[in-house]
């Protein structure tokens, strides 16, 4: 359970955004469409249809902009200064997406129900006040769309900010982050109500959505985004899948009975951030062989994480094999007992994530959130599931090898006497970069409508 923590709107301090040049219309409207280029280009070219509906995705508002531009936001953090990075702090396991909409469920690989945070194609390694700068910008984007003041804004900023460093408190001289997820009985309100909205889902309710009983054996349905695979690639990605077994741990392997495939699709038509990328279905036997407990696994070309394009540590580059195998320990790292599918392979020389397509995910539904009070109450929840995931990720974690320390200690440590300033720091760092986003959804829009991004045309 969260503890209760005191907040208040903290003084905002002027964040200093010079060195992204954002005055400059035209300089600025350049500089996004080459990031947004040099980051997609080769999905560009093999997708242009998928990433013309991404980017009209990104058109709609502001926040779904920023969803869909990562790189942008790195391209851009990565030229501040950071008083709160250091040897330590700058090379922590972050989330690398982390925005508003980037929290919901998983059951985890003891089977409990817990909310967290959820995502984990850009997860890398860099500065914690990255996670931080990224999620409070968005809050303060996320309070612009809700109408409310800035007073307010800052004041929930403030909550979410000392809600993360409560928690880190709470975990300092322990290891107490493994235990203390969030799940029903210790929580209220919108995150308490989408734990519920995953307990009453079931895969017998997603295997009749999606299969059907054909002959003897459940198989994929037909419909939009399944594309069926001639024999030579469904033998590809069974080869594949079949490479993945051996990246799952031995204390999480299944029966080998699981693991039979009983079925193979190519799939398409995923959200904001995959545009573009291959990805497959693949029904697995599952537990045993009823066929009521087969399970489906997603097997997705992973994407080059966003912060990875800033980070120069060839410490940590050198850590993988690419990008699914980075995605895969990622999760483990930031997620304590993980989906215990989860796992990597290659298909074609390129890194692709797996992990189950479960049931039991439930994203945090923000429409019926509306009232500042509400609000906070869920970003104190948040604060401290970006605490426990940047703690779990530490020399207590199953792989420690790139982070052997207690990240609590070395949070604790850097804004000891300071806090205040921390808080402040942030707190004017939303403020600013949420104009500067809002700004930039203007520029970017216009650039899309007039033909400016190389290979999307967005007036065919």
């Amino acid at each position: 359970m969260t503890q209760h923590v005191e907040t208040g709107p903290a003084e905002t301090a002027q964040a200093d955004l010079s060195a992204l040049a954002i005055d400059d219309d035209e300089a600025r409207t350049g500089f996004i469409v080459d990031t947004l280029t040099d980051a997609f280009a080769d999905l560009m070219t093999a997708s242009p249809a998928a990433f013309r509906s991404k980017f009209r995705k990104m058109a709609g508002d502001p926040f779904a902009f920023y969803r869909g531009s990562a790189c942008l936001f790195y391209a851009d953090v990565v030229r501040l200064d950071d008083p709160w990075a250091d040897e330590r702090t700058s090379r922590v396991w972050i989330q690398g997406d982390l925005h508003a909409e980037n929290f919901g469920t998983y059951m985890d690989g003891d089977g409990a129900l817990v909310f967290a945070l959820n995502d984990f194609d850009e997860a890398y390694l860099g500065a914690f006040t990255w996670d931080l700068r990224r999620l409070v910008a968005s809050v303060a984007l996320l309070g612009w769309s809700k109408a409310f003041s800035d007073e307010t804004v800052s004041a929930l900023v403030t909550t979410y900010v000392r809600a993360y460093l409560a928690a880190l408190r709470s975990f300092h001289g322990n290891a107490g982050e493994l235990d203390h997820a969030l799940r029903r009985s210790g929580t209220d309100g919108a995150v308490r109500a989408a734990l519920q909205r995953s307990r009453e889902s079931s895969r017998e309710a997603l295997l009749a959505r999606i299969t059907e009983i054909e002959g003897d054996d459940r198989v994929f349905r037909s419909g939009p985004g399944v594309r069926r695979l001639d024999d030579a690639e469904r033998a590809e990605v069974v080869e594949a899948f079949g490479r993945y077994l051996d990246t799952i741990p031995a204390d999480k392997r299944l029966p080998d009975v699981a693991y039979e495939v009983v079925d193979v699709v190519g799939r398409s038509g995923f959200g904001i951030g995959s545009a573009g990328l291959p990805a497959y279905n693949v029904l697995i036997e599952g537990f045993n062989e009823a066929l009521d407990n087969d399970v489906v696994i997603s097997m997705k070309q992973a994407v080059v994480a966003a912060p990875s394009r800033v980070v120069t540590d060839e410490r940590v580059a050198s850590a993988f094999v690419h990008h699914g195998q980075r995605t895969a320990l990622s999760q483990r790292a930031l997620q304590a007992h993980a989906d215990r599918l989860l796992g990597w392979t290659e298909l074609r020389g390129v890194g692709y994530v797996v992990s189950e397509l479960s049931p039991y995910e439930a994203d945090l539904d923000w429409d019926d959130v509306t009232e500042p009070a509400d609000v906070d109450a869920v970003l104190r929840y948040l604060g401290h599931a970006t605490a426990r995931a940047h703690a779990v990720a530490d020399r207590d974690a199953e792989d420690a090898d790139l982070v052997g320390f207690q990240v609590e200690d070395a949070v604790l440590e850097v804004v000891s006497g300071r806090e205040d300033e921390f808080v402040a720091d942030l707190v004017g760092f939303a403020h600013a970069y949420a104009r500067v986003v809002r700004d930039d959804h203007r520029r970017f829009v216009e650039a899309f409508r007039s033909d400016r991004i190389p290979g999307v045309s967005g007036t065919a």
